[in-house]
C-alpha cells in the first residue's frame, strides 16, 4: 500500500485550518496541524511531511519567522504561503526567502488542491539532503567542507562557502539575487545591507572551483539579477 503524502498546515483560524484539513485528507493526504506559531516551528523542523502550507500571521512566531528557521535546517522543503490580500510584501519576502508558492485568502479548495498537487510534482526533482555535488574537474563535499579535484588536489571551503555552494547548487538553474542569500545564507534582513561580501564570496568560490572568473562556466553571473549555479553541470548527491 503507497504511504500518503503528508502536508504541515500552520494556520491559527480554526475555520480556515478545518476546512483545509477536510479538503486535503478527502483528497487523500494525510494532515499534520498547529494552531500557533510556536508549535507550527516545531513541528516544521521536527516533524517528518512532504509540504507546508504556512499562514503569515500567526500567534507567538510569524510565518516569516519559521520560513527564515526552517530553511535553515530544511532548506529543500516544499512551501506555499497562506495569506490575505493586503499581505503582498510579505508574500513577496517569503517567496524571496525560498516559498514555493502562495495562495491569497479567501481561496477556493479547488486552487488549493491545484498548487499543492503542482509543488508536489516539482518536489521530487530537488535534493532534501544535499552532501555532495559534481562540477568539472572536481566534487564539492560538503560534510567534509572541501573541494576534491580529479587531478588528486583538495581546497578547504569555510563553512558561509559550504552554505553559499549548496544554495546555490539546490536552486541549479534558477537565479538567485542578492537579497535572497542575504535572508537565506546570511540569514539577515537586505534591507541597507551591504552586498558587497557576497560578490567576494561568489570570487572565492569560483576559485575554489577553478572557475574562470573572466568567463565562468559553473557559478554563472546574470547581469543586474545576480547569481546562478548552471544546471548542466554535474549531479548532486
Amino acid at each position: 500500500m503507497a504511504q500518503l503524502r503528508q502536508v504541515l498546515t500552520i494556520e491559527d483560524d480554526s475555520a480556515i485550518r478545518r476546512g483545509i484539513v477536510d479538503a486535503l485528507e478527502f483528497a487523500g493526504y494525510a494532515v499534520i496541524e498547529a494552531a500557533d506559531g510556536t508549535s507550527g516551528l516545531d513541528h516544521a523542523v521536527r516533524s517528518s511531511y512532504d509540504l507546508l502550507l504556512l499562514d503569515l500571521v500567526l500567534p507567538h512566531r510569524g510565518g516569516l519567522e519559521i520560513l527564515r528557521e526552517l530553511r535553515v535546517v530544511r532548506p529543500t522543503v516544499p512551501v506555499i504561503i497562506l495569506s490575505a490580500r493586503g499581505e503582498e510584501q510579505d508574500r513577496v519576502r517569503g517567496l524571496q526567502m525560498g516559498a514555493d508558492d502562495y495562495v491569497v485568502k479567501p481561496f477556493s479548495v479547488k486552487e488549493l488542491l491545484a498548487r499543492v498537487e503542482a509543488v508536489l510534482r516539482r518536489s521530487p526533482e530537488r535534493p532534501t539532503d544535499l552532501q555532495h555535488a559534481a562540477f568539472p574537474g572536481g566534487t564539492a563535499d560538503f560534510a567534509r567542507r572541501e573541494v576534491r579535484y580529479d587531478d588528486g588536489g583538495r581546497a578547504e571551503l569555510s563553512e558561509r562557502e559550504v552554505e553559499l555552494l549548496r544554495y546555490l547548487v539546490i536552486n541549479a538553474g534558477r537565479v538567485i539575487d542578492r537579497d535572497e542569500l542575504l535572508s537565506n545564507v546570511w540569514r539577515i534582513s537586505p534591507r541597507g545591507a551591504a552586498t558587497r561580501t557576497i560578490d567576494m564570496h561568489i570570487a572565492r568560490l569560483r576559485e575554489k572551483l577553478r572557475d574562470d572568473s573572466s568567463q565562468p562556466r559553473i557559478v554563472l553571473t546574470v547581469r543586474g539579477k545576480g547569481y546562478m549555479f548552471s544546471s548542466s553541470m554535474g549531479g548532486t548527491s
